[in-house]
């Protein structure tokens, strides 16, 4: 059946032409959620089980197991450049503020969750959205011994990345599901559009939020035009920043130094 070959996108003529194109965008998606500080923007979930479900429908032009390869492999590389980001230059990138995405209270809430679930975090750090992009660079700021990092991160590309793509193709079989996805595929992708920027804008309302509690509270303990004494001046917060990139300042006790340092 033919699927909305006459409104906004001809989506199915677009995948089949695309073959293995198709599959190459999936993989840098992927990537790039795994690997970038950006990735947060992206539905990772959605999109394998998505893909899945195409690769069962031939919309992907791939064998299941090519596929699951190469998106496991994507996701692995993706966390690989996390950690490297984390190690050169993490601290640099969220020392510069106390609060927003890119910021040392980002880095706190990854460290809590390292400090619960240890070297297992990296694993289930996939399939939690803002976290899964955290994840990587918290553990290469805080040198998370690279050996670990590795296992943990091929086990949770492994898991997330081609479990999640092998489930779609699994639940594909399903008659119902795959007749629903072949009918209203277009409608499919756009509510997946539409669901992650609601992710996005709930996260970045939740974020200004947090910031202006933070302001008013400052400033109901500092009188106007006089310095709060409880606060650091100018050379202080510098030296406290310059403290703050040392690998101690994120406590992930997990193992042993980084081995190259």
């Amino acid at each position: 059946m033919p699927i909305m070959a006459s409104g906004l996108f001809d989506i199915e003529g677009l995948l089949h032409g695309a073959g293995p194109w198709a599959l190459a965008v999936v993989c840098a998606i992927i990537f790039v959620e795994s690997g970038l500080l950006v990735g947060f923007l992206l539905p990772g979930d959605t999109l394998l089980i998505i893909t899945g479900v195409l690769l069962y429908q031939g919309f992907i032009d791939v064998p299941v197991w090519l596929a699951c390869l190469l998106i496991f492999v994507s996701a692995f590389l993706g966390d690989q450049l996390g950690y490297y980001i984390g190690v050169k230059s993490g601290p640099a990138i969220f020392e510069k503020r106390a609060t927003g995405f890119f910021s040392r209270a980002s880095i706190e809430r990854t460290d809590r969750f390292f400090t619960k679930y240890g070297g297992l975090a990296v694993t289930i750090a996939r399939f939690i959205g803002v976290v899964r992009t955290l994840t990587p660079v918290a553990a290469g700021v805080g040198r998370m011994h690279y050996g670990r990092f590795v296992a943990y991160n091929a086990l949770g590309g492994l898991v997330w990345g081609a479990g999640l793509t092998f489930t779609g193709w699994a639940v594909a079989h399903i008659p119902a599901v795959r007749d629903f996805v072949t009918q209203y595929l277009e409608f499919v992708l756009l509510g997946v559009i539409a669901l992650t920027l609601a992710i996005i804008g709930t996260h970045w309302v939740r974020m200004r939020l947090a910031i202006r509690r933070e302001r008013s509270s400052n400033a109901g303990h500092t009188s106007p035009g006089q310095p709060n004494p409880g606060q650091p001046n100018s050379a202080e917060q510098h030296a406290e920043g310059a403290r703050a990139v040392e690998p101690s300042a994120v406590s992930l006790d997990l193992s042993a130094p980084h081995p190259h340092r």
